[in-house]
This record gives structure tokens, sequence and C-alpha cells, in this order.
């Protein structure tokens, strides 16, 4: 029998139309729906246990988003030929959402939750990833999981002067500004994007646009579940208590917290042991027996909210910071290139105690990076690779690979780099690594200062410089008081109400990613902190100029060359040769590497050495490969055969031409022979094309002195 279920519709501005549905897949989950816009399908499912695993004092949500092959009509590559490990762009999506779902569930509940979200079926014209949220917080709706949503997402764009929401890819291509914005009905959570120098005024607008979009979508989620009947939530009781633990916490170390933070050190480990003392000090109060009857569980959650309480009440009342900074205060800045003297660029950045080592690696076609995917085929060119091992935060920890965070933390330096990467005169691929030396508190804008830095010292003739900076904020929602904080540290991160990203050049921002964790920033509060980025933007960048200010002129010696030229589409078989024998001798030969490509304006010929006089060797050789033969010009030409009518000469390769036996020499010639023979250089003029044939006619005579005539005798 069929199954019964329920559809829930809207309309987005310009009148296309989502739709959610439950009921009818994916049963036996705790919530389950398709979401559908045009053709494009979203299957998203959540499934979460009754009761939290033995002291978890945390959520262990894990988002999982995959797009099927078979939804694009596509079968995977590769010898397995089935989906695998997520891709990064997958892991993008996964970080978008769980971004998005996690501050909205109970502080206290702690049961293992999981989110899986899957592309059932694709449209070319629909990009998914602005709907997998939506998908997520509808499946939360549905089921009788505890969340404070419902919330969603919109992917807006500025094209031209205006602004759209969920546009086209082929709008997406043209937009100066590209966001993507979750939010509750009331408030905005998370924001992410990529910009081409906006302002900060567009990015607002921007986010605003989104907003009035998510606000129509939370509602159709709230419809779906009150039709469903899944407007009551299951009882949990995850988290014990002790009132009486927590006033003596809370009486014994507030205090001392407080005057750690007023005391304001620069250094991360002083302050760290610090507080550690000062919990020691509450535990000493206690004998070893009604130690080990405390709750440990209990003791480390109310110290961390005391600790919490006392920073951030610190910061509101002496408007200094954990450190002794202002609220608008960069900490000291020392950067440096070519600091490694093989890589094509190289550049260590320094802001406080936290240090990229960054370097740039310059390589050909063939070495970029092929992206297979359900939506997404083609080649990337620019790859940046983020890496953040143990020892940067004097942690043992095992290197397992780059984890979600490496990769979104990466794809935003990368973002806010791109749009100043030359897209006309840029033959190279390029790969900017950067390793995480120390961090305390944003190293992905320490990876976007020192990308930058890399870029001019390899001499790649990026628009602007790119800073970055992390902001964050601290608020009371009972007095209404608030601090925006520029340059935040680790612990200013995990304390505090935001993280907020921006990069930019002094034109506009390049990037931006934000986590909001309170509800109710109003858009005042935003401006105000898009203000303070700027400023502090822009002083990082005059910081990064006292080292270098503007790309090498030339780059190393010891970087690889690449050089591109046009061919006309009809010679690229001759430089390619019968099987690639020309192409491949060639390469041999000369010891560069060469690749063609056909384009709409010809044959697009790249070759690349890391040699000069190997580059030159290749490129003189395609030059006369593809070089036209010109009436009146004299060619260095080599005896290919000899017939007794004349001789054949190759007067650039490929290309031969008669050399009748009048046009050898002015004297007569009887035998050809007597005065050529195979393999002889010589020099010849092409003195006529024939029109009808193509057919070269040469002459050696006019090159030579004419003899004088001898006078008749009388």
């Amino acid at each position: 029998m069929k199954p019964q279920y329920t559809v829930k519709k809207f309309t987005l501005a310009d009148g296309r139309e989502i739709s959610i549905e439950t009921g009818r897949l994916a049963k036996q989950a705790d919530g389950s729906v398709v979401v559908r816009m045009g053709d494009a399908m979203i299957l998203a499912t959540v499934v979460s246990k009754k009761e939290a695993g033995e002291g978890v004092d945390f959520l262990p949500l894990s988002v999982d988003y995959q797009e099927k092959f078979a939804a694009a009509g596509k079968i995977p590559g590769g010898f397995l030929k089935r989906e695998s490990r997520l891709s990064d762009y997958e892991v993008l999506i996964c970080r978008l959402v769980d971004r998005a779902l996690r501050p909205l569930f109970p502080s206290t509940y702690h049961a293992d939750t999981q989110v899986m979200i899957s592309l059932i079926s694709a449209d070319p014209e629909v990009m998914p990833d602005a709907l997998a949220a939506l998908a997520a917080s509808a499946a939360l709706a549905v089921s009788d999981i505890p969340f404070d949503g419902p919330i969603s997402e919109a992917r807006v764009i500025k094209l031209g002067d205006e602004f759209l929401v969920n546009p086209t890819p082929a709008q997406m291509a043209e937009a100066s500004l590209d966001l993507i914005v979750a939010g509750s009905a009331d408030n905005i959570m998370m924001v992410e994007g990529e910009s081409k120098e906006v302002s900060e005024e567009d990015m607002l607008e921007g986010i605003k646009v989104a907003h009035e979009a998510i606000k129509i979508q939370c509602q159709a989620q709230v419809e779906l579940a009150a039709e469903v009947g899944a407007t009551v939530k299951r009882e949990f009781d995850h988290e014990p208590s002790d009132a009486e633990l927590e006033a003596k916490i809370r009486a014994h170390c507030y205090d001392a917290c407080y005057e750690i933070a007023k005391k304001g050190s620069a250094n991360k480990t002083e302050r760290s042991e610090g507080f550690d003392a000062i919990k020691e000090s509450f535990l000493a109060t206690y004998t070893e027996e009604e130690q080990e009857e405390l709750n440990s569980f209990l003791v480390k959650k109310y110290f961390h909210d005391v600790q919490k309480d006392a920073v951030r009440n610190c910061v509101l009342d002496t408007k200094k910071r954990l450190d002794g900074r202002d609220l608008d205060q960069i900490r000291p800045i020392w950067s440096e290139v070519d600091c490694l003297p093989s890589a094509h660029g190289s550049a260590i950045f320094t802001r406080g105690e936290t240090q990229s080592l960054t370097t740039v690696t310059l390589g050909s076609k063939m070495d970029e990076q092929m992206i297979d995917g359900a939506m997404i085929s083609g080649y990337n060119k620019f790859i940046l690779h983020y890496n953040f091992p143990g020892f940067s935060t004097g942690e043992v920890r095992p290197n397992r690979g780059p984890g979600r965070r490496e990769v979104g933390h990466g794809n935003l330096a990368m973002r806010a780099l791109k749009p100043m990467i030359p897209t006309d005169d840029n033959p190279y691929t390029i790969r900017i690594v950067s390793d995480i030396l120390e961090s305390n508190g944003s190293s992905s804008m320490a990876t976007v200062c020192a990308g930058a830095l890399a870029l001019m010292d390899a001499g790649i003739k990026i628009k602007s410089p790119v800073s970055g900076i992390a902001m964050g904020m601290i608020s009371d929602s009972t007095t209404g008081r608030y601090a925006v904080l520029s340059d935040i540290l680790g612990d200013e991160d995990h304390l505090g109400d935001m993280d907020f990203k921006v990069t930019g050049t002094e034109k506009g921002i390049t990037a931006c990613q934000m986590d909001i964790k309170i509800d109710g920033l109003s858009y005042d509060v935003l401006k105000e902190a898009l203000s303070q980025a700027n400023r502090g933007r822009l002083h990082i960048l005059n910081e990064m100029k006292k080292t270098i200010s503007e790309p090498r002129e030339e780059m190393k010696e010891n970087a690889p060359r690449l050089v591109q030229l046009v061919i006309e589409r009809d010679m690229i078989g001759a430089v390619i040769g019968p099987g690639g024998k020309i192409i491949q001798e060639i390469q041999r030969e000369s010891g560069a590497t060469v690749n063609i490509e056909e384009t709409d304006k010809g044959g697009l010929v790249s070759v690349f050495a890391a040699d000069k006089g190997a580059l030159d060797n290749a490129l003189s050789r395609i030059k006369a490969i593809v070089q036209v033969p010109e009436v009146g010009e004299i060619y260095e030409g080599k005896v290919k055969a000899i017939m007794p009518f004349g001789a054949f000469v190759e007067v650039l390769p490929g290309k031969d031409g008669l050399l009748h036996i009048s046009e050898i020499k002015w004297d007569r010639v009887d035998n050809v022979e007597d005065v050529l023979e195979v393999g002889e250089e010589i020099k010849v003029k092409l003195i006529e094309i024939d029109k009808k044939t193509g057919k070269y006619r040469l002459s050696r005579k006019v090159l030579l002195p004419k003899p004088e005539r001898k006078e008749k005798a009388d």
C-alpha cells in the first residue's frame, strides 16, 4: 500500500518552488525529509540515542553530507567505481550544516546524534549546498529530538546591483559577492562566503537579504511539524547537578579567576597554570577521601563555568583583555620571506603566539588537481593546504591526516587569496601549503597573511596583498553590555560569543566566516565588528608591507619557467606529430614538458621547464614548426633528398621546398650530386609559393655573387 506522506511548499522571491516532504522515505529514522527544488532532491535523516554516554559533557553530533553520483547520472571514477570517503567539497558542506545546527541543541543534551544528508537527484541549475541545512533542520523538526530550531541556510549573491537568493551556477560565476547565511527566524547563526573586494555595507545587505529568505523557510518547517504532530519533544536528563558544589566552587574560585584575567598576562601557559592552580587550591580544601567522593565531571564543569563568567565580566568591566591588550589592539607582528632557499616562494608570519610557515610551489598543467564529483568535475590550478600538527599547541597528537577543521581552515584561506590570483597571465598551477608552528588564535588568518607574502616572494603578480583578522565578542544579555575584540586569542574564541573572520585588501573584503553562539546579535553590533575588523586588517597589511609590499619582478632562479603561446588550430597536429612523435622528440631532446590543448582561440601550447635553456630550446623548435615560410625570407635549410631535376630542402621543420637545378648556382649544373649532398646545410631564399599547390620554390644562386660576364674577343 502506498504510504501516506505530508508535503509543505513555499516559493522564493523569484517564484521558484521548494517542497519539504516527510513520511514516505526512511521512516525508521527519528526524523527524515526530502527537500526538492527543481529536479534537485535531498534526503536528510536524523537519529539520536535516548541516553547519553557515561561522563559525556558535550553533544556528540556528527553531520555527513554526500552527493550520490547516480543523482547526476554519472559513474564514479577510480578502480572501485563507488562512492568512497567524502571529498573536501562534501566535508565543507558538512561543516556548514554542523555549525548552523550545533548551537541550537540544548546545552545539557549529550546523546549521540547523527545527521545524514544525501543528494539523491541533481539539477544542474540548483546548487544543493544551499538546501542541505534546510533538509537537516526539517528532519529534526519532524522528530522528537530536542532542538531549539528550526533553522535554515540561504545562499545570496550580488550580481551587478541586485541581490539574488539561491542563484544558478551561471549567475554565481559572475557575482561579486557569494555568501551562505544560516539562521533561525529571529537570529543569524553563521555566515561564510567570498567576494571580490566588496564593502562592509554590501556584506551586511547580503546577510539581511538572506535572513528574509530564511524566515520563510523556518516558518514552513514550523507548519510541517505541526501537521505531522511533532511538536512535543522527548524528555531527557543527561547531566547531573549539585547546587551546593557549584556554589562552593563559585565562592572559592570566582574572585581568583577574575584577578588572573585582570592581571593580563600575555603568556598563554602562565595563564593556564594560574587557572589550574586555583582549581587545585579548591580541591585542597577537601581531604583525599573527600576528593575521591567528589564528582570530577561536575567539578570540571562548574570550574569552567566560573572561569568563563569571571573572564567575560572582567573584559566587560575593565575593557581589557586576558593578555592585557585593549579591545581593538593587534598583537605584535613579525614576518619574513625567502626563508626556505629551495622553495619557489616562502614566508613566516607570526602574530602573538600564532605562527605560520607557508610555501608556494609552481607547477604546470600536468600538476592541476582533478575534481571528480557528482555535481562538480574539472581541474583546479590553485590549491591551498593547511596543516595543524599537535606541537603547535604543545600537545601530543597522532598525525592522521587532515581533519574537517583543517579542510575548513584551508578552504577559507584559499577563498581569501583566490580573487587576487591573476587569471589571464598566470599559466602556473599554484600550490600553497601552510604549516602552523604555533597556535593561539586564528591560525587560518595567519595562513592568509603568510600565503600573500609567499605569493609575492614567488613573483606571482597578485592584484593586491591580502590580510585577515579574527574578531570576537563578549556580551551580557541582562545588562546589554558588549565588547568587540580584535585579533582574538584561543581562550577568547572559546569563552566568547562570536568568532568572525574577515579577510581583504585595502579596497574591500575577499572572504569571511562567522559563527555566533548567542541569540539576538543586532546588525548595529555586526556593523561595528566589521568596521573594527577593517581597521585591524589595514594595520596588519601595513605590517606585512614592511617585509614585502609587492610581487618580485622576477621569480627565483630555482623556480620553473612556464611560457604559453597560441598556434593556429590546423598546426596542432604538426606539433604533436604522427603518434605524438614530434612532441615526444621535443620533450626528450630539450628536457622541457610540453602540453597542447585546443581552445576557442586555437591551440594553446604550454612549455614548462626548470632550466631556461631547456625552455628556449623547446620554444624555438615549436615556433619553427608553426612558422609559416614567407616569400623573400632567407632560411638555413637542410638537403633532404636529391633528384635529377634538383633537391628538396627543409627550410622549416616539416616544410620542404624545391631547389631546382637551375637555381643551385649561376653556372650550369649538369649533376646535382656534384654540388650538393643529402644532410648538407645550405642557405636558400624562398622566391615563390605556388598559388594552386602551395609548394615552395627556393633559390640558392640569388645568395651567391653573380659572376661577371666575360666580354667577347674581337
